[in-house]
């Protein structure tokens, strides 16, 4: 029997890879992408732990669920360093007065 490419093993890497430029540049997306990822890649695991001789691409699904995670933990670090960030300059009064002073300051 001829082997088949475990169905959305490169789009399982693909949204890894996207999941973690995602959390990196733009936050939501990244999070969108990384679960996506993360369960597609439970259901290409469960696929492939059936019949493991009849497909290939399983690096694939768990290289992209590996990307995903890292992903993930990146964006949640961001959201923890963002919240210790914010208390740290004073709370969330004190950020919004310094942006009102740069907003001013900068004509906005």
């Amino acid at each position: 029997m001829e082997k088949r490419e475990l169905p959305n093993s490169t789009l399982i890497l693909v949204f890894g890879i996207l999941s973690i430029i995602g959390c990196c540049c733009y936050g939501i997306p990244g999070a969108i992408f990384g679960i996506i990822a993360l369960v597609m890649a439970k259901k290409a695991t469960e696929i492939y732990s059936a019949n493991p001789e009849q497909y290939t691409g399983f690096q694939n699904v768990k290289a992209g669920r590996i990307l995903a995670i890292i992903g993930l933990v990146l964006l949640g670090l961001s959201i923890i360093a963002g919240i210790i960030a914010i208390f740290m300059l004073g709370g969330v009064d004190e950020v919004r007065q310094m942006q009102e002073e740069i907003l001013r300051e900068y004509g906005g």
